[in-house]
């Protein structure tokens, strides 16, 4: 049984494709305070496949939303329409995609290499530069807290030799 957040972005993406309006979730029970999140969508994986291709991923290190199931809807609908990496999700690709939502936890800057496990934190990097990106944690392929320093720095498109701040975060992992 999927998580009630998955079933809310679920629902939003469905709404939202239908109609071009966005979930109205005012007044619904549960909800709470919302918080840095990512909704990350996926093609069912192939034989062998531990994630399908990825279909969107939108979200915010801190929330733009007043609420949670707010900030879920939004990114959602994001990640589904807006992710200029991808195709939209067509209508009836909603109830076969793979919906992982991701609720972050405060940043903390780190100083060493030592300090990060990609399984269990995703990081942010920050250049002088002010170009940043992020890596949410549990990448399949990523292995080494190298590697995923480099492919944030990478897509930060910061320089080889540009000094960077390098931050640190939990995240709920949703699916």
């Amino acid at each position: 049984m999927p998580h009630p957040l998955i079933h809310l972005a679920r629902e939003a993406i469905r709404h939202y494709l239908a109609t071009g309006d966005y979930l109205d979730v005012t007044g619904r029970p549960g909800d709470g305070p919302s918080c840095g999140l990512f909704v990350s969508l996926h093609d069912p994986p192939r034989p062998g496949e531990v994630e399908g291709d990825l279909r969107g991923c939108r979200g915010s290190v801190h929330p733009c939303e007043p609420t949670l199931y707010a900030e879920v809807v939004q990114e959602a609908v994001n990640s589904a329409v807006d992710d200029p990496r991808c195709a939209s999700i067509r209508p009836e690709e909603v109830d076969d995609i793979a919906i992982t939502v991701y609720l972050l936890k405060p940043e903390e800057r780190v100083h060493s290499l030592s300090e990060l496990d990609p399984a269990r934190y995703g990081i942010l990097v920050e250049g002088e530069s002010g170009h940043r990106a992020l890596l949410l944690p549990g990448i399949p392929g990523i292995e080494t807290a190298a590697d995923q320093v480099y492919l944030t720095r990478r897509k930060a498109h910061l320089h080889p030799d540009e000094p960077a701040t390098i931050y640190r975060f939990a995240a709920d992992v949703l699916r």
